[in-house]
């Protein structure tokens, strides 16, 4: 980070107010003081009145935590990516650095069937506990009823915990927000499960000193995304133009539609140039698909249903899947025997960075060819 006392104020103009805030909530997890709060609109905001939204008597004071935390704030990418793999990724590493992918799922045919696509995450997840590599992990769970489809961070600390958490919402949850619960009881050892922004945030915070957070977080596992969708979605064209309503529906996933099961055996595909307009804002300028800094990055985009996309990104996440797949735990194959899914993959992580905007505040990203 420059030498220069950088906090709320830049981040606010820099980032919050922006654009480029994805909602993460990396900044009202790192605030030692507690004058961040989070709102519905998945924004962080100053609390104090003394100083106004933009203004922080502590940031004044010396504190820039906030702006430290924060994976969207000046040269994050490069930033990440040297403190991951010792270098910055190359510009024709268009998903980001990795030492394999591969097609996974679950063979606990409970994690497989309660588990989105092959149950990978859920199985990892289940596994590190067992294993005491985590005791912990902070995850979304339903906000309520499990047919209100509004997510909400929480601590799985059981393979039952695990279970009630599995599946995909594509409504977002700042999964960060649950290591107040998580230090709380006492949790040392916590994954995070999120988005490609919140994949970021562990190596973001610690290589820039916010060490009280990141040493908790031994395992990050990305989940790829190229959007998340506001609460309109379900009202405004589920409901008013499908008739479907909220409570109706059991399971969602997305495979170039957006494809619905309802509780009642049926199903319903939704053109995703019908869900554009719902596009949570904080995903609109996000360039990162592949969600390039977690241990493993994990998606549905597989052509054969019922497989999880699994890139492998550090020597931790590695040895994970490796040890997982010896004991029986996971079945895999290599990626390359779903060559359909390897260009996809390729496909929509380039796609997707030319949504970064560049400033004089905010650099580019590593270029592309």
């Amino acid at each position: 980070m420059p030498g220069e006392k950088l906090h709320w104020t830049h981040l606010y103009e820099e980032v919050v107010t922006s654009g480029l805030c994805t909602g993460c909530a990396a900044c009202v997890v790192a605030c030692p003081h507690d004058v961040l709060g989070y709102d519905d609109k998945y924004k962080p905001f100053h609390l104090e009145e003394q100083g106004g939204p933009a203004g922080c008597v502590h940031g004044d004071k010396g504190c820039t935590l906030c702006t430290r935390a924060c994976p969207r704030f000046r040269d994050w990418e490069s930033d990440a990516d040297t403190f991951l793999f010792g270098r910055k990724r190359a510009p024709t590493e268009v998903t980001g650095v990795w030492r394999k992918i591969l097609l996974t799922r679950a063979t606990d045919a409970e994690v497989l069937a309660k588990g989105q696509d092959g149950g990978t995450c859920s199985a990892v997840l289940i596994w590190c506990l067992d294993k005491g590599i985590i005791d912990g992990a902070l995850v979304s769970f339903f906000d309520g009823d499990t047919l209100s489809w509004k997510a909400g961070s929480g601590v799985a600390r059981s393979r039952q915990e695990v279970l009630e958490s599995a599946g995909s919402r594509y409504t977002y949850s700042a999964n960060t927000l649950a290591y107040k619960e998580a230090v709380e009881a006492g949790l040392e050892k916590l994954a995070l499960v999120g988005m490609s922004c919140q994949a970021s945030v562990p190596p973001i915070m610690a290589t820039r000193g916010v060490r009280k957070v990141a040493r908790r977080i031994v395992l990050s596992i990305g989940l790829l995304c190229s959007k998340t969708f506001d609460e309109r979605i379900f009202e405004d064209l589920l409901q008013s133009k499908y008739g479907l309503a909220r409570t109706q529906i059991s399971k969602m996933n997305i495979k170039g539609r957006l494809q619905l099961w309802t509780t009642d055996g049926g199903y319903l595909e939704v053109p995703l140039k019908e869900c554009h307009e719902f596009t949570r804002e904080g995903c609109k300028m996000c360039p990162d698909f592949s969600a390039e800094h977690g241990d493993l990055s994990l998606g549905g985009l597989g052509q054969t249903d019922g497989w999880t996309l699994t890139i492998v990104r550090t020597q931790r996440g590695e040895q994970i899947v490796d040890s997982m797949i010896a004991e029986g735990h996971l079945e895999a194959r290599s990626g390359e025997s779903d060559p359909a899914t390897l260009s996809l993959l390729h496909r929509l992580a380039a796609k997707q960075r030319k949504r970064w905007p560049v400033t004089e505040a905010q650099p580019a990203l590593v270029s592309e060819n």
